[in-house]
């Protein structure tokens, strides 16, 4: 995996505190779903708000920074809790290898390119197969299994 993190600055750390408060309390925005993945270092919960992605029955995470924190906190966790405070369910994640990425990628930027343009790779929604497939080592994917 390349180790590409696009680190977002004050104004989107403070929207994205914003719209995962919302997102807790069961407020979905575009598809925002709130998210709790233990931290590697310390072991205690941390919270963010991801884009669900769903495609043919399964749901996927897509870390569109790159190697981000909880990308990497759900890496070495392999089990997240998804959804608001009160119907949070846990689910184990399995990364999905760079191969199946383009198809998934190419859905994901159809639908959020316009909240997560400039942070994706590169890549918009008239990328090529071969871009996306050039992209998806430094985008992180994992599907949501029971």
């Amino acid at each position: 995996m390349t180790q590409r993190y696009d680190v977002p600055g004050l104004g989107a750390r403070l929207f994205n505190s914003a719209i995962r408060r919302l997102a807790e309390l069961g407020v979905s925005i575009s598809g925002t779903t709130a998210l709790r993945v233990r931290g590697r270092a310390t072991g205690e919960p941390r919270g963010g708000v991801v884009n669900l992605l769903s495609v043919d029955g399964s749901q996927y995470l897509v870390s569109p920074r790159g190697n981000t924190q909880w990308a990497r906190n759900v890496r070495a966790a392999g089990v997240v809790e998804v959804g608001p405070r009160r119907r949070r369910t846990e689910r184990r994640v399995v990364e999905i290898p760079d191969d199946a990425k383009p198809a998934l990628l190419e859905r994901y930027i159809d639908r959020w390119y316009w909240q997560v343009k400039g942070h994706v790779g590169g890549l918009s929604p008239a990328s090529t197969v071969a871009e996306r497939r050039a992209a998806a080592p430094s985008i992180p994917v994992f599907e949501l299994v029971r």
